[in-house]
């Protein structure tokens, strides 16, 4: 009985170690990401759109004071 419980709590375990262990992660280097003017350009491209200068200063400013939602209260 005890060979079938402990690989499937260790499995549970695992998984949910690794989601959190992941969520962690992502969300520090998506905090850590700086983007310029060019990469910013280059993506509001490819959504369609064409950016004048000043349009891309409010863009670059924007993004740097923008700050993630944090729901796990650090």
């Amino acid at each position: 009985m005890w060979q079938w419980i402990i690989p499937i709590l260790t499995l549970i375990l695992g998984l949910v170690g690794g989601f959190f262990i992941g969520v962690y992660y992502l969300r520090k280097q998506v905090s850590n990401m700086q983007m310029d003017e060019k990469q910013i350009q280059t993506m509001a491209r490819s959504m369609g759109m064409n950016l004048n200068q000043k349009q891309l200063k409010q863009m670059t400013r924007n993004m740097k004071n923008a700050k993630m939602p944090n729901k796990f209260g650090k």
